[in-house]
């Protein structure tokens, strides 16, 4: 069995259908969050990820475009998408989004948006991941969230380690050792490589893989310009921050 993992979309679709092609047939393909929000085309990622994915967890640009929530802790090209995609969410989008839990516990790895418990929480040094090891026991957990490749590891002391996956990559889960694998983003990627990333797990393998991939920029950032959303929205994309 492998897992494809992917996170934080956006509304990007071209993106998505890039990442997508990377998906093998008997792969199970799992969404961490954050499908719709800065890009032009929120409907058609989620219809898209609600017949491909077979899991999915609710992200929280997600729940702003649901219920407003969060969006007064948004910087203003985040809340002008928002307001913009709150217009235009379809009734089949509100729908399936309503669906989603917050995280997925399996026997051996757990998927939240951005972090156990506190799940929207930003994992961005060594002493934020101290604490998410803290409020769970699962040896390994997917998330997304940051938009950075990356992981983090626990040694048996206590010990934390990282590293940044920002080429793509591969990491053989030890045992005795905990792990946060963040699996970058799809949709705007904000590791200094404007490539998109897909993560691919085999537990058998015990084998993470970070796949980067290229995808039409230029057709994102038109459809961005078209929609009247912010421009920083689509400049941004060129240099993956």
């Amino acid at each position: 069995m492998r897992y494809a993992i992917l996170s934080d979309v956006h509304g990007n679709l071209e993106s998505l259908e890039r990442a997508l092609s990377h998906v093998k047939l008997g792969d199970e393909l799992a969404c961490l969050g954050d499908m719709v929000g800065y890009g032009a085309n929120p409907n058609e990622c989620v219809h898209l990820l609600r017949d491909r994915a077979k899991y999915a967890v609710l992200g929280n640009h997600d729940l702003a475009a649901l219920e407003g929530y969060g969006v007064e802790f948004f910087n203003d090209a985040a809340r002008a998408a928002i307001e913009w995609t709150q217009t235009v969410l379809d009734e089949e989008s509100r729908a399936w989004l309503n669906t989603l839990a917050y995280e997925l516990r399996f026997p051996g790895f757990l998927m939240v948006h951005g972090a156990p418990v506190n799940y929207f929480e930003y994992i961005l040094d060594k002493r934020a991941a101290a604490k998410a090891f803290e409020r769970t026991d699962a040896p390994l957990v997917f998330i997304g969230h940051t938009h950075i490749a990356e992981y983090w590891v626990r040694e048996p002391d206590g010990t934390i380690g990282h590293k940044h996956m920002q080429h793509g990559g591969e990491l053989i889960l030890e045992g005795g050792r905990r792990y946060i694998v963040d699996v970058g983003s799809v949709g705007q990627p904000r590791d200094l490589n404007p490539e998109a990333s897909i993560v691919f797990y085999e537990p058998e393998a015990s084998r993470v893989e970070w796949v980067r991939y290229e995808y039409p920029i230029a057709a994102v950032k038109a459809k961005i310009h078209q929609a009247h959303l912010p421009d920083y929205l689509a400049d941004r994309l060129d240099a993956g921050r």
